[in-house]
């Protein structure tokens, strides 16, 4: 006997299904179904393994100071970027000069720049997400074998300055606390890969087989609503079996990895905009996420140094670093912006820092490096003009050595939704054609490919 057998569906009905000799219950997502009839009621709601990671910094590069073409695929990291070149050939690929087709949209500027390349659609505004980022659209496809799906972290201090999304109400916020993201991961449920003692936790077990046991209600609902009831119902039914997956996860013993062990717990320092405190926080967070990957705790992270129209100062001053790229006059001599440049000096000084801690992590005969791919990603070329054109983007690391590295792609005036499409596919994300108008392709970046 069920519920949904003899009577409609409301708002408190139950999937219920007998699991253990006990009858257990499943909640049911709230649908159309349960809306008035103008919907305006309420609102619906083996090998070493491969990770994927976003690192976003913003305002792009000082226009001529980021990176210089030289014969065929070469380039070299010039002004701004040199803290990179120790990783360039081994580890980084630096793509150019592709671009952002609007169609007719208004470009937001700070905005329209990243969402176009996270998620291959331009927004018709700002707070418009039009389609999933890729980030999560990687982490529905590697992240649900460990703890945590993904992990999103910002230097900021504000957890808003996150740009992981499903939706536009569905925001991954980040953590901006070193140390709570370190209780967060090896707080008292971690679970160290070296304990021989390891035990399975009953109460997850009793909890993994749910869904299962309520299958003959779930069938018998979803033939009860109409179309979008049915989409909704297969994207909570998916949730609940990504829930379960992780369970499963925790039900096994981790495997012994060479470089996991439990750090020391970081103190809790000053959080902010101020560049001192931006590099604080980016560095310990660095450190953390790194045993973290090493620890398999997740496979999917996205890193934020600081946000599009950064707000990044100095202590003791006023000017944020985006205010400075439009209001600083170019030095007479240097013919550049040079209190701007400075920032964009930081960035990617801390990029270095961060692929410095991965470096040190070693994994069998290589180093956390080779196993992952870093997505770095800004929201314009020149933060003085707002362009869309030619945005720089770098890809990092070897991904288990499926890309080459050391190249300089030239995008000319191809969508740089072809960037997204080359990362999904090699983190086997079964897609053969991403992005919509104008920034629709099934043109991977073939080059780049091992």
């Amino acid at each position: 006997m069920t519920l949904l057998k003899t009577h409609k569906p409301n708002r408190r009905s139950f999937l219920r299904g007998t699991l253990a000799g006990a009858t257990v219950g499943v909640g049911v997502p709230f649908l159309n179904l349960f809306l008035n009839d103008q919907g305006s009621a309420l609102a619906s709601g083996a090998p070493m393994p491969l990770r994927f990671g976003t690192w976003f910094w913003g305002l792009g590069h000082t226009p001529g100071r980021g990176m210089r073409a030289l014969d065929g695929s070469d380039y070299e990291f010039i002004d701004e970027c040199t803290s990179l070149e120790p990783y360039k050939k081994e580890y980084i690929n630096y793509f150019s000069g592709f671009n952002t087709p609007l169609d007719g949209a208004a470009s937001a500027v700070h905005y329209t720049g990243w969402v176009a390349g996270k998620t291959g659609s331009v927004p018709q505004g700002f707070g418009m997400i039009p389609a999933p980022t890729l980030d999560t659209i990687i982490a529905d496809k590697i992240g649900n074998q460990s703890r945590f799906k993904s992990l999103e972290l910002s230097s900021t201090g504000n957890p808003i300055d996150s740009y992981s999304y499903r939706s536009v109400g569905n925001h991954n916020a980040a953590e901006v606390s070193p140390l709570n993201f370190y209780l967060r991961l090896f707080g008292p449920e971690f679970r160290d890969p070296a304990d021989k003692d390891f035990k399975p936790d009953p109460r997850v077990m009793l909890r993994q087989s749910v869904l299962s046991a309520v299958e003959e209600d779930r069938k018998r609902l979803v033939q009860t609503v109409g179309y979008d009831d049915k989409v909704r119902l297969d994207q909570y039914f998916t949730s609940v079996r990504e829930l379960e997956q992780q369970l499963e996860v925790s039900l096994s013993a981790p495997p012994a990895m060479e470089a996991c062990h439990k750090p020391e717990q970081p103190e809790e320092g000053p959080l902010g905009y101020e560049v001192e405190a931006v590099n604080d926080t980016h560095d310990a967070m660095a450190q953390i996420l790194a045993l973290a990957l090493a620890c398999d705790q997740t496979r999917v992270f996205n890193m934020m140094y600081c946000q599009a129209a950064s707000e990044l100062r100095v202590k003791g001053t006023t000017f944020t670093h985006h205010i400075l790229s439009h209001e600083e006059p170019p030095d007479d001599h240097l013919g550049y912006q040079v209190q701007t440049a400075w920032f964009n000096e930081r960035s990617f000084e801390a990029l270095s820092r961060m692929l410095d801690t991965f470096s040190n992590i070693r994994e069998g005969d290589g180093t956390l490096l080779d196993n992952m791919l870093i997505f770095a990603q800004t929201d314009t070329s020149d933060a003085k003009t707002h362009s869309v054109i030619g945005i720089p983007s770098l890809t990092i690391g070897k991904a288990g050595g499926r890309v080459k590295t050391g190249m300089h792609v030239k995008g000319s005036a191809s969508p740089q939704s072809r960037i997204g499409l080359t990362l999904m596919q090699i983190m086997d994300v079964p897609v053969a054609e991403w992005g919509t108008r104008s920034l629709r392709t099934s043109n991977p970046i073939a080059e780049i490919l091992a």
